[in-house]
């Protein structure tokens, strides 16, 4: 059996349910891959998952599109690759309580905001509130990211950049009231997120390992398609988190994020150069990437949903 190593981006949640559920199918094992799911409570998020595969201590990361074009435009990092499309539309958003008052995200302007402190986060919300008028000048806090959506709730910062059908749904059952605001509405045209990342060498290295480990995985995301509950039994307490115990918020999660796992067709994983490009070029346009890092983008291709063909 091949150990393989894919370095989450987050502790186990819904967005990582495919893969949890062919682990717990045994489809990894019927393609003589034996898979380790690492969650970031594992260093409690002290490196993020593309360091840890630009370093070669992973086969795959999970990442927002974000970081691999950040690594793709310094010529200095390596080239890291998107390889599949974990997510098919953004289940993301900038989210305050409704008890703060803050109903508008203009309103963000002077006020703190929870921050990942990833390298474009900052700036799209800065450019969030300029659209809808303000002058984009929130104060950036930087909390223990595992840490973050607590901040929120604790009132020491009055929005974050959360997932819907995770902490959205959260809330929902708790009973704490949210504004939600979408990057889409903002006129941003938001990449794939989150994403497979593989460093080149690797891929080289044993490309059929990745090709063997997408099928299995997508196996795992398309039993979801009709059967939630699996979801439920792959992810229940696999780490010691209230959520993960709580079988009712995990079949509620489950149902919410399964329509984004799949393109209009009904496939996963796929990806369309057009989503990349749109989202790059937006990026230049706000001067968030320089004209050289632009040319070091469009040198080679960011992505391939080669490793997903059988």
């Amino acid at each position: 059996m091949k150990k393989f190593i894919l370095a989450l981006d987050w502790t186990a949640n819904t967005n990582h349910s495919g893969f949890f559920v062919a682990a717990q199918q045994g489809f990894y094992a019927q393609e003589g891959l034996d898979v380790h799911l690492r969650s970031t409570s594992e260093d409690n998020y002290a490196r993020t998952p593309a360091s840890l595969l630009a370093a070669k201590e992973v086969h795959l990361a999970m990442a927002p599109s974000e970081s691999v074009i950040a690594y793709r435009a310094n010529p200095e990092k390596p080239a890291l690759m998107a390889i599949a499309a974990v997510l098919q539309r953004d289940a993301s958003a900038i989210v305050s309580l409704k008890s703060s008052g803050l109903d508008r995200i203009s309103q963000l302007d002077g006020k703190e905001y929870a921050s990942y402190n990833a390298r474009f986060e900052d700036h799209i919300v800065a450019e969030m509130i300029k659209t809808d008028g303000g002058k984009g000048e929130h104060i950036k806090i930087v909390p223990e990211k595992l840490g973050i959506w607590n901040t929120l709730l604790e009132g020491k910062a009055v929005a974050t950049w959360v997932f819907m059908p995770w902490e959205g749904v959260m809330a929902n059952e708790k009973q704490v009231e949210l504004n939600a605001f979408y990057l889409k509405d903002f006129d941003i045209p938001y990449g794939y997120s989150p994403v497979l990342l593989a460093h080149p060498e690797l891929l080289a290295e044993d490309p059929e390992a990745y090709k063997k480990f997408l099928r299995a995985s997508k196996k795992g995301f398309q039993l979801l398609k009709e059967n939630p509950q699996l979801a439920v039994d792959a992810l229940y307490k696999q780490e010691d988190l209230a959520e993960l115990a709580d079988k009712d918020f995990l079949i509620n999660s489950q149902e919410a994020i399964n329509p984004y796992y799949f393109d209009e067709a009904g496939d996963w994983g796929l990806m369309q150069e057009e989503r990349w490009t749109e989202f790059i070029h937006w990026l230049k346009s706000k001067e968030l990437i320089t004209a050289e890092e632009l040319t070091n983008l469009m040198k080679e291709p960011i992505f391939t949903n080669f490793y997903l063909s059988n």
